[in-house]
C-alpha cells in the first residue's frame, strides 16, 4: 500500500519515527511529508532513512511535476501523526498553505489524523468544532490518549502509542470486506415521558454506536442507524430517529428482515411510566397538600431478546450483538457478561464497566467482547478503536 505520513510541528513528532518504521517493515511504501515546524523537532535525514524515500516538504520545488497532485492521487492512505491544533484548524478551513495540506485537499484516499496537544487545547470549542467538521467529511480522527504531557501536566491530549496508531490507520483502509452486508446499528439512549416536558432517561451519548456504524461503513457495509435521541446525520445509508423504547422496537422490527448484522448499542430504558400525563404536571398542584408523589413504572419489552427470537423463527443467519453496561469490573464483569450472553441468546455480547460515570459521554471505552463460540477479546482505547476490534470479531463470526 502507498501511504503518506504527514508530520506536524508538535513535541510528539519524535513518535512518528516508530510509526514510519512499523509501516515500512510491514511492507508498505511510505512517503513522509513533514511541515516546516515538524522539522524543528525531527530532521529530514531521519525521516528519509526510515521511510527509504526522499523528504522534500517544499511546495515550490519540482513544480513541473505538480507534486502535490501526484502525491494525493497516488496515495492509498494518508496518516497525519501528530496533528496539532493549528493543523486541524487549517485543514478544517480548507487552507492549503503547504505541501501536506495541498496533498490532503487533492487526495480521495482515506485520511486518518492522530491529534496531540495540551488538554486545554483539545477541549477548546474551536478544536472540537474542527474535529467535528473533519469527521463529517469522512476524516477518521483518533482520540488522544490520557497521560503525561509536556512538563508536569497530565490529561487527555497525549499522542497514542505508535502501535495503536498504526493499527487504527490500517483498519481504515477500504478493503470492502463487508461489501454486500447490511448493518443495523442502534445508538443513543431512549427517553420515557413522564409528561410532555419530563422523562426517564439515561446518560448514553451514542458515541460508541456511531463509531461502530462508521467502522462498518468504512469497511463497505450498507448501514442503517437507528438513533435514539441523537442529532440527524447524513453519514449513513439511512437513519431512523426514535425516542422511546417502543419506537426503537418498531424500528428494529421494520429493518430486521434485511439485516445481516444487528448491533444493539443503544441504552434502552428497562421501564416506562405506566400513565404518562398528557399535560405538564404542575408543581403547585402536585405538592399543595403533600411533599412527594408516586410514579408507577412498568416493564419495557426486551428488544434484543425479542429480535433474537424473531430471527430464530425466521431461520435467519443475521448476527446479533448485544451490549451490557454493568457497574462491576474484572471477574464479576465477565460473569455478568457470560450470563447475559446466554440469557439474550445473541451471538456476541460486549460488556463494559460504567461505574462512577465511566464510559457515558467519554471518548474512550474499556470492553470485554464475548462470543457464543467461546471467544473472549478485551478491547480498550478510543471508541473508534473498540469499534474496529468489534468489527474484526463480527467479520470472523460472519466467516
Amino acid at each position: 500500500m502507498r501511504i503518506i505520513v504527514g508530520v506536524t510541528g508538535g513535541i510528539a513528532a519524535y513518535k512518528a519515527t516508530s510509526i514510519i518504521r512499523q509501516l515500512t517493515e510491514a511492507g508498505h511504501s511510505v512517503k513522509v511529508i513533514p511541515t516546516a515546524n515538524a522539522l524543528r523537532f525531527i530532521g529530514a535525514t531521519t525521516l528519509e532513512a526510515l521511510s527509504h524515500n526522499t523528504v522534500d516538504p517544499d511546495l515550490y520545488t519540482d513544480v513541473d511535476s505538480v507534486k502535490h497532485v501526484a502525491l494525493g492521487q497516488e496515495a492509498d492512505l494518508v496518516l497525519v501523526a501528530p496533528a496539532t491544533a493549528a493543523f486541524l484548524g487549517r485543514y478544517a478551513a480548507g487552507i492549503a498553505d503547504d505541501l501536506l495540506l495541498n496533498t490532503l485537499l487533492v487526495t480521495k484516499a482515506p485520511v486518518v489524523v492522530a491529534p496531540a496537544m495540551h488538554t486545554e487545547m483539545w477541549n477548546h470549542p474551536s478544536t472540537q468544532e474542527n474535529v467535528a467538521t473533519l469527521e463529517e467529511r469522512g476524516v477518521r480522527v483518533m482520540v488522544p490518549a490520557e497521560g503525561r504531557l509536556t512538563g508536569a501536566d497530565y490529561g487527555i491530549g497525549r499522542l497514542p502509542e505508535p502501535e495503536e496508531i498504526v493499527k487504527f490507520a490500517l483498519a481504515n483502509y477500504p478493503v470492502s470486506s463487508l461489501a454486500g452486508k447490511h448493518f443495523v446499528v442502534t445508538a443513543g439512549g431512549t427517553q420515557e415521558p413522564i409528561d410532555p416536558v419530563r422523562f426517564i432517561g439515561n446518560h448514553s451519548s451514542g458515541k460508541q454506536g456511531i463509531a461502530i456504524a462508521r467502522e462498518a461503513k468504512a469497511r463497505g457495509a450498507r448501514v442503517t442507524l437507528i438513533a435514539a435521541n441523537l442529532e440527524d446525520s447524513n453519514e449513513f445509508d439511512a437513519q431512523l430517529n426514535v425516542h422511546t423504547a417502543a419506537e426503537l422496537q418498531a424500528a428494529v422490527a421494520a429493518t430486521l428482515s434485511e439485516a445481516t448484522v444487528l448491533v444493539m448499542t443503544a441504552a434502552v430504558s428497562d421501564f416506562k411510566v405506566a400513565n404518562g400525563a398528557e399535560q405538564k404536571l404542575k408543581r403547585a398542584e402536585l405538592f399543595a397538600e403533600q411533599s412527594s408523589i408516586q410514579i408507577t413504572l412498568e416493564q419495557n419489552p426486551d428488544i434484543l431478546a425479542d429480535a433474537v427470537a424473531q430471527l430464530a423463527a425466521d431461520n435467519s443467519k443475521c448476527i446479533t450483538v448485544g451490549f451490557a453496561a454493568e457497574t462491576a469490573g474484572g471477574e464479576a464483569l465477565e460473569k455478568f457478561a457470560q450470563h447475559k450472553l446466554a440469557s439474550k441468546g445473541c451471538h456476541i455480547l460486549v460488556a463494559n464497566d460504567v461505574s462512577n460515570g465511566a464510559v457515558f459521554g467519554a471518548e474512550t471505552n474499556d470492553t470485554l467482547i464475548l462470543t457464543k463460540s467461546g471467544r473472549a477479546v478485551s478491547a480498550k482505547g478510543s471508541k473508534a478503536l473498540v469499534a474496529a476490534e468489534l468489527l474484526d470479531v463480527i467479520e470472523s463470526e460472519l466467516a
